[in-house]
């Protein structure tokens, strides 16, 4: 499942061409607010090089995400999470801020949902958003998951969603 589309969006597998998008993407500090913060070029760089280890190592990941006009327009995919010690997998989705606001949050995560559960056989998925990231909750309860528990993260609140096959 290197690559798929949507109605707006394509995907395809993560890798190191897309670096320069996700820095650009990592340093923006609106869109990383709720992603611990903005990230540095090296910092960037090694989440690139350990989530295309996760493809190697599991056969799904992280897809760069472009428009229909071919622009970069985020990064969204299905990883493996330690969540309390146990191994959950996650989805997750970050899109340019001149997205914001259209639906294509709702978009990347229903497909990607759907590939987990129906495609991948996944027995379920979690997502989790900062509890002060409304638009991220309110895309994941479109997306049909529900709502779990709060938890500290990384000195962050979040709640944990999940929806099941």
């Amino acid at each position: 499942m290197d690559h798929f589309v949507t109605d707006r969006l394509t995907a395809g597998r993560l890798n190191e061409s897309h670096l320069a998008d996700l820095v650009a993407l990592h340093q923006d500090p609106d869109v990383s607010r709720y992603l611990g913060g903005v990230r540095s070029a090296e910092t960037t760089k090694a989440y690139l090089d350990v989530n295309m280890a996760h493809w190697d190592q599991h056969g799904f990941g992280l897809w760069a995400l472009r428009g229909k006009d071919g622009r970069f327009a985020g990064r969204a995919g299905i990883r493996h999470l330690l969540v309390d010690d146990i191994d959950e997998i996650e989805i997750a989705y970050a899109l340019t801020r001149d997205l914001w606001g259209q639906g294509f949050a709702s978009e990347i995560a229903s497909a990607i949902t759907e590939i987990g559960l129906s495609q991948l056989a996944l027995p379920c998925l979690v997502g989790i958003a900062n509890v002060g990231n409304g638009a991220s909750r309110r895309v994941l309860e479109k997306s049909n998951y529900l709502f779990e528990r709060s938890m500290v993260s990384r000195g962050e609140e979040v709640a944990i969603y999940r929806v099941r096959r």
